[in-house]
């Protein structure tokens, strides 16, 4: 939730990619509303938000997670859009919380105002949401990453939750995903000594799913290569895939199996099942109707 201060040369826009590449990927917002963030649709069934504070490393507030969610919401609501990316620049995924908003916070101002639950808004969606992080990831920057469904960083990503440095704690679910991703006691450690870790290491321990050599061109290419990879298939059996893993979390293995067998049965209700078992068999390319 909190951020270190860095000091660094305000980070770069991020560029088109070469017109060398298969794929070109457009960074330019589509909306004109928003301030903080850019939005974009690269590939088919796909939805970007790339968070846009270059001179605060891209550092969270709350005017930017009204933009985030927003531009979430439209993006769960749009029924051509099956997967979203969310992304930062080359420097900073998101460097962490805006300070200046919270310093003056008292405990009435937070708990009354329910600071910073808004942030978790991207957990409600019910379309997957993956990560594409590089540079620092740190606080709230940790967090928002550990949100999504996937989380695809460079190597060098620098990942932590220093909020212990300013005399709080994380605030947006950090110490809950880092413990359920890496154990009690390697979270305890992160947590207690603000010590950052590396997106090998994110790999190495299971939080990402993969990490990349190279800068955010590489990570994003492979978050958006997967996102249209999962935009291609029944919005319907993508949705329940999504709701099973999820329930893993909340439901030992015996319960979490039960429902995910009437999950499974539930789906042969739909359209898309018929559709995808009868083109298998007659060895055709499925046309999803997402019903």
């Amino acid at each position: 939730m909190a951020s270190l201060r860095l000091l660094s040369r305000p980070v770069a826009t991020i560029s088109a990619a070469p017109r060398s590449l298969p794929r070109l990927i457009r960074f330019q917002s589509t909306s004109s509303s928003y301030e903080n963030i850019l939005v974009d649709t690269p590939r088919p069934g796909v939805g970007l938000i790339t968070i846009n504070r270059p001179k605060a490393l891209n550092a969270l507030s709350s005017a930017t997670f009204v933009e985030i969610n927003g531009a979430l919401k439209k993006y769960e609501e749009d029924k051509d859009i099956g997967a979203i990316v969310l992304t930062g620049s080359d420097k900073a995924f998101a460097a962490g919380a805006d300070i200046k908003e919270m310093a003056p916070l008292t405990f009435s101002d937070a708990y009354v105002n329910n600071f910073i639950a808004p942030w978790s808004y991207l957990t409600t969606l019910r379309k997957p949401v993956i990560a594409a992080v590089s540079g620092h990831a740190l606080g709230g920057g940790c967090e928002l990453a550990m949100m999504c469904d996937i989380l695809y960083c460079t190597k060098k990503a620098n990942f932590g939750q220093p909020e212990i440095k300013l005399g709080t704690i994380p605030g947006a679910g950090g110490s809950q995903r880092l413990t359920a991703a890496f154990g009690k006691s390697k979270a305890m450690e992160i947590i207690l000594t603000g010590n950052n870790f590396s997106g090998e290491d994110a790999e190495k321990y299971g939080l990402a799913a993969k990490a990349f050599d190279g800068g955010n061109k590489e990570v994003l290419e492979g978050a958006l290569d997967t996102a249209e990879k999962i935009a291609s298939y029944s919005r319907v059996a993508v949705i329940a895939g999504k709701e099973v893993v999820n329930k893993s979390q909340d439901l030992g293995v015996r319960e979490g199996v039960e429902y995910e067998r009437r999950i499974f049965h539930s789906l042969f209700g739909s359209q898309d099942q018929k559709i995808g078992m009868k083109a298998f068999a007659e060895k055709k390319k499925p046309e999803w109707t997402n019903s």
